[in-house]
C-alpha cells in the first residue's frame, strides 16, 4: 500500500485511476479544479472501500504558487508522498496560422508550464523523503510532431516526456523512480470526436493499463500495448503525407 497524488482526478483518465488504485487498497490525494466532483469521486470510493484515505483539494495547476503549497498540503496530511501523478491537462488546439494563439498559448502553458511545476513540485518532495515515483502523463501523439488541431497538444507531450527523463537521469541511482505513460486513444472528456475511432479503449481497460505499468515501475509504456506499441514504430516511420491522412 502507498499514497499517491493524483491531478486532474475528477473525471476521465484521472478519476477512473483514482477508482483502480483504491481497490489495490492504495490510499490517495485527489486534486483538481472542479470540487464538486472530486468530493462524489471520495463518497464513491470510500461507500466501496471504508477504510481508506481519501483527501481531496481544488487546484488549478496554472496557479504555480498553489502546486507547490497543495502539494506540501498533502504530503503533510498523509504523512508523505509515494507516488505522484502528473495527470491534470488541457486538449485544446489549432493548426498553426490560423489565428488561434491563444488556445494554442493556453494548452503549452497548461500541458508544459503546468507540468513544470508539478514536477519541481514532486521531485522537492521525493529529494527530502529520499524515495518516491513520478508518473508523467505524455501521449501517443508525443512520438511525433502531429498535424492539424493536436500540432501545440503533441509538441507539449513530448516536452512533459523529455522533462520526466531528465529528472530520471539525475536521480538515477537512488530510490526515486520515474514512469513516462504515452496513452493511446482512450475514453475521457479529452477524447472527444475521437471516440469514434475503432482503436479508442474504454476507459476502465485504458486505465487499467496505465495502472499496471505504474504498478510495475516501468521507464515507459504506450498504453495499451495493443495496438499502441507496434503503432508506435509505424508512426514514427511513416512518410509526412501519410502521416496527415493517419491524423
Amino acid at each position: 500500500m502507498s499514497t499517491i497524488l493524483i491531478t486532474g482526478a475528477s473525471s476521465g483518465l484521472g478519476a477512473e485511476m483514482a477508482r483502480q488504485f483504491a481497490a489495490r487498497g492504495h490510499d490517495l490525494a485527489l486534486c483538481a479544479r472542479r470540487t464538486e466532483r472530486l468530493d462524489e469521486l471520495r463518497a464513491e470510493i470510500l461507500a466501496a472501500r471504508p477504510d481508506a484515505r481519501v483527501v481531496v483539494k481544488a487546484l488549478d495547476v496554472t496557479d504555480h504558487d498553489a502546486v507547490f503549497r497543495v502539494f506540501e498540503e498533502f504530503r503533510d496530511e498523509l504523512g508523505g508522498l509515494d507516488r505522484v501523478i502528473v495527470n491534470a491537462g488541457l486538449g485544446k488546439g489549432q493548426p498553426l496560422g490560423t489565428g488561434r494563439f491563444d488556445a494554442n498559448r493556453e494548452t503549452a502553458e497548461t500541458n508544459f508550464i503546468g507540468a513544470l511545476a508539478q514536477t519541481e513540485a514532486a521531485a522537492q518532495i521525493f529529494r527530502a523523503q529520499n524515495a518516491g515515483h513520478l508518473v508523467m502523463v505524455s501521449s501517443f501523439s508525443a512520438l511525433r510532431g502531429m498535424p492539424k488541431n493536436i500540432t501545440t497538444y503533441a509538441a507539449s507531450k513530448a516536452a512533459v516526456a523529455h522533462l520526466a527523463e531528465g529528472f530520471r537521469a539525475d536521480v538515477h541511482g537512488t530510490p526515486i523512480k520515474v514512469t513516462v505513460l504515452y496513452p493511446g486513444y482512450i475514453v475521457s472528456e479529452m477524447s472527444g470526436t475521437s471516440a469514434r475511432t475503432p482503436l479508442m479503449s474504454s476507459t476502465e481497460k485504458g486505465v487499467r493499463a496505465m495502472v499496471e505499468a505504474i504498478e510495475k515501475e516501468k521507464a515507459s509504456a504506450r498504453v495499451p500495448a495493443w495496438p499502441w506499441a507496434p503503432l508506435g514504430f509505424v508512426v514514427k516511420h511513416v512518410p509526412v503525407g501519410v502521416l496527415r491522412r493517419m491524423s
